[in-house]
């Protein structure tokens, strides 16, 4: 018996339907949900969410934080950035990579380090997928 599945971002619905599988990873580390699974909610680290549909096929969202609400009846996916590897330009993300790493590599307050910091890892894992999801490694 498949899970209905919702993935929002604050711009958008980017999935809602039924699945066998969802696997993403958090704050704490990897989650594999299955239908059944006993109630959760976990802070999301930037990653793939990765949605095996329960027709066959499977969906495969850039999530860049945000959180994961697990119910017995439902698994609702609240991001803070999403977007579908398949939309993610190439170009667009290893230029906004490399210049939050000149940013990085220069003078830059404390205050804002972290910040700088977060972007990073976001940014590459953002980049890594959309390699992947063409073909071209990580």
């Amino acid at each position: 018996m498949p899970i209905p599945v919702r993935v929002v971002s604050v711009e958008r619905l980017l999935f809602e339907g039924d699945a066998e599988f969802v696997l993403t990873r958090s704050l704490e580390g990897e989650l594999g949900i299955l239908p059944n699974h006993a109630p959760l909610l976990a802070a999301l680290a930037p990653n793939e969410l990765r949605i095996d549909k329960a027709g066959g096929g499977s969906e495969h969202i850039f999530v860049g934080g945000g959180f994961l609400e697990v119910l017995p009846d439902r698994v609702t996916v609240l991001a803070d950035v999403a977007e579908h590897t398949s939309e993610i330009n190439l170009e667009r993300a290893e230029a906004s990579r490399r210049a939050i790493a000149d940013r990085l590599a220069g003078q830059v307050p404390d205050t804002e380090r972290r910040s700088l910091e977060q972007e990073l890892v976001m940014a590459e894992e953002r980049l890594r997928l959309a390699r992947i999801r063409r073909g071209g490694g990580g």
